[in-house]
């Protein structure tokens, strides 16, 4: 039996890694076998790539970082992902496709359907079973994340145009296909939106 791809979506500072590492131990804790990624990430290659695309030293133009990330993101399908769901688990993965769709396709202006065309060809058209949306406001993940106190990311450096664009655009996937996504509120307490998140998976898994 092939496994379940469930991903995980949003702006940064949305919570999706603490949304991510809660639903693996309550998938675990319910006796499911599953696997949890990031993107750009999960294996060697793409984690090298990751380092790339993030660096705020470097110059990286929107088309490049279009090709960057979906190179990473091929290598991990090819290497790591496509392999676990033929082996029957579970993967719950830190963003994929849409985060491309979203961001280089809306937010830096190439175009949706480019983008998603790129990113076919390099996944070989795998689509998630489950994508769960995490929507917040544009300035207040930018709140959430300078609440860390970390270095922002080339990408975080991004302006408020540029955030806005990319929550429309996930706003405008999640309405263009309502069977995959399911649409968390990111305002609510980090318990309150892993059983939303639950919910939102009780139909797809065991």
């Amino acid at each position: 039996m092939p496994g379940r791809l469930i991903t995980v979506e949003g702006l940064d500072g949305a919570g999706k890694s603490t949304l991510a590492a809660a639903l693996v131990d309550a998938l675990q804790a319910r006796g499911i076998d599953v696997e949890l990624l990031r993107e750009p990430g999960g294996v060697l290659l793409a984690e090298r790539i990751r380092a790339l695309v993030k660096d705020p030293e470097l110059t990286c133009g929107p088309r490049a970082e279009a090709l960057l990330y979906a190179a990473a993101r091929a290598q991990l399908v090819e290497e790591t992902l496509l392999p676990l769901l033929r082996s029957g688990r579970t993967v719950l993965l830190d963003r994929f496709v849409d985060s491309s769709l979203a961001y280089q396709g809306a937010g830096r202006g190439l175009g949706v359907e480019e983008i998603a065309t790129l990113n076919a060809f390099g996944t070989g058209g795998l689509t998630p079973d489950r994508t769960l949306l995490l929507r917040i406001a544009p300035q207040d993940g930018r709140a959430r994340l300078d609440g860390r106190g970390e270095a922002p990311d080339r990408l975080e450096l991004a302006g408020a145009e540029f955030f806005a664009r990319v929550a429309d655009a996930y706003d405008e996937l999640a309405a263009a296909d309502p069977e995959r996504f399911r649409v968390l509120d990111a305002g609510r307490t980090p318990a309150e939106v892993l059983a939303d998140a639950l919910a939102a998976l009780h139909d797809l898994l065991p």
